[in-house]
């Protein structure tokens, strides 16, 4: 049997741009993508925390270092800048890979520059 669990989580990055007449996607700082192992052209969940909305895409290449979250093609119609989004990707496991596998979770500030990483989230206290 096969678990869809996370795989990586871009946790409240900002989006910086939209592009409606770009050809699709969300590019994504490469230093973000390297930090989370999410792969250029991998699918990606996006989940926008001030509308709502949640939608899938693909991941593509943004400079390093820029801090750019452009949410492109149709997809802009789902984002503005300023908004924070939380971007996953996901991987799906055999059942003997679940106990040792940890996802990757990348933490930033109001720039999207790195604060931090983990691979656990906490415990929700009742």
């Amino acid at each position: 049997m096969e678990i869809t669990l996370l795989k990586a989580k871009l946790h409240k990055v900002t989006v910086t741009l939209t592009e409606l007449e770009y050809e699709g996607s969300c590019a994504i700082d490469e230093a973000l993508l390297s930090a989370a192992g999410i792969h250029e052209y991998e699918q990606i969940q996006i989940y926008n925390v001030n509308n709502g909305e949640r939608f899938t895409t693909y991941a593509i290449k943004a400079e390093a270092g820029s801090g750019v979250i452009s949410v492109n093609g149709a997809a802009a119609h789902k984002a503005n800048p300023g908004d924070r989004v939380i971007i996953c990707s996901y991987a799906r496991l055999q059942q003997s890979e679940v106990a040792a596998f940890k996802p990757t979770l990348v933490y930033v500030d109001a720039d999207n520059r790195i604060t931090r990483t983990s691979n656990q989230i906490p415990v929700q206290a009742a």
